[in-house]
């Protein structure tokens, strides 16, 4: 494996929301993305008595395979401060009930599962709707339910009923390369059916801050606000990627958009389906970009791409696989790492129990170490062995796994004492009573000074909570 030379970069993004209007706002942003309409002029069908190449029998099996998503939020108006005086509203008769307002918002989706009834959409797509409706290429529109999200990788996945459905094929998405043709399928600005085509212009893009995990493919095939979760396909008709962002400088597509690959969606969709939610592993290393100083200071090539191993926790996998602080990771699993983040990524895409092979630098010398990636959950315990607050609920060690250092939250019990608390399965305890925390013990010690009042900084999903019991 050729160890990667470093390049710099930079970009910068900012989400756009669609609403009733499906109005767009950027700056240098992040467009989150939304069905048959070309951008250039149709080509004759012959020329000089010979039939020129068309997308059209392709793209008659894939577009009944798409599919627009539409969602409802529901969101409470804020009140006036005179409508929260009692004696203002007892005065003008103001009746209790506050007002609401409805957010609607436009997506597509890919059938991935006919027979299942499941379609693959992004996370931004469905993020805290009340209803989620799919209205099919024949007409048809369902109600859809939600069946597992994952806001890191921007991965949702529904479940209509599964009556004449058409799924889309999937290929090997780790065989793109630079330069092959692609199709973009989607439902931009209420278009329905639009395609575009273009080329791959890149592959394993990262440190976009875009998602929390990253390895987006990059087009320059159209693509534009309500297309995210819509299919982009090779010349055969097959699911590459889903697409999913866009740069737009000036609120417009100039080019550059970005599609998770195939191989990545459909692997997070599989857990999805199986657990309701990503069970991500566990490896205990920690690490920071190697840089130019860093790389000169180590003897190496300060052009050479890494990340250095800082620490590695103590009986951890990567204790196991032999991995020693100073060593200078370069690549996983035969494939070049750019940095911290990309091996981030990279860990944080594989299964519990995945076999894993790095390839090192140690004192000079490159050499091959495999391990395996570890089951954090294997490790949880009761709560209430923590403090009689947290009753009910599974706590693992602490880990850096999620991407904030936190005590991930197995499960909790409903009506336990936790499940009243607000702890809920899947959240990432982060602060007690404002105070960072290293391990559960560190947990008991400064809950049991608390003689049963608390405050909680909790990370759940895409978002950051604070519990707190006065």
């Amino acid at each position: 494996m050729a160890p990667r030379r470093r390049h710099r970069s930079s970009l910068s993004m900012i989400t756009a929301m669609t609403s009733k209007s499906v109005s767009i706002a950027f700056l240098l942003c992040l467009s989150i993305l939304t069905p048959l309409t070309s951008t250039q002029a149709a080509l004759p069908l012959e020329l000089d008595g010979r039939e020129l190449p068309s997308l059209a029998p392709m793209l008659e099996r894939v577009v009944p395979a798409v599919v627009n998503i539409s969602t409802v939020t529901r969101i409470e108006a804020a009140d006036h401060p005179l409508m929260r005086d009692p004696f203002f509203r007892y005065f003008f008769d103001i009746p209790q009930e506050r007002r609401r307002r409805e957010n609607n918002s436009l997506g597509s989706g890919i059938i991935l599962d006919d027979r299942r009834g499941l379609v693959l959409t992004n996370h931004h797509v469905i993020a805290k709707a009340d209803e989620i409706k799919v209205t099919l290429h024949d007409g048809r529109t369902l109600n859809a339910t939600l069946v597992g999200s994952d806001p890191d990788t921007d991965v949702a996945v529904l479940r209509i009923p599964s009556q004449d459905l058409t799924a889309l094929d999937v290929a090997d998405s780790d065989r793109l390369r630079v330069g092959d043709f692609v199709v973009a399928i989607g439902n931009p600005f209420g278009l329905r059916q639009t395609v575009t085509s273009g080329i791959v212009s890149g592959l394993g893009r990262t440190g976009l801050g875009i998602e929390g995990y990253e390895n987006f493919i990059q087009t320059d095939a159209s693509i534009n606000p309500g297309n995210s979760g819509g299919p982009l396909v090779n010349l055969r008709g097959e699911l590459v990627g889903m697409n999913t962002a866009i740069l737009a400088p000036g609120g417009g597509n100039i080019g550059i958009g970005f599609a998770i690959p195939a191989n990545m969606a459909r692997s997070i969709m599989e857990q999805l389906v199986e657990f309701g939610a990503v069970r991500r592993g566990l490896f205990g290393v920690r690490v920071q970009d190697l840089t130019g100083e860093l790389a000169s200071a180590l003897g190496l090539d300060d052009n050479l791409e890494g990340a250095l191993v800082a620490d590695v926790d103590p009986g951890s996998s990567a204790e196991e696989a032999g991995l020693r602080q100073g060593d200078v990771i370069l690549g996983v699993n035969g494939k070049p790492i750019g940095g911290s983040s990309d091996l981030r990524n990279r860990f944080g895409l594989l299964r519990i129990g995945e076999r894993v092979e790095l390839d090192i630098v140690r004192r000079g010398k490159t050499q091959r170490l495999t391990g395996e990636i570890g089951d954090p959950y294997r490790t949880f315990v009761p709560g209430k062995r923590i403090s009689e607050t947290l009753e009910g609920a599974l706590l693992g060690e602490f880990s850096h796994s999620g991407g904030v250092p936190a005590i991930p939250v197995g499960s909790v019990e409903t009506n336990s004492s936790a499940w009243y608390a607000g702890l809920r399965e899947g959240d990432r305890i982060i602060q007690v009573n404002g105070q960072e925390i290293s391990s559960l013990r560190d947990m008991a010690k400064i809950l049991d000074r608390s003689r049963g009042l608390y405050s909680m900084r909790i990370q759940r999903g895409d978002e950051l909570l604070q519990l707190s019991r006065r």
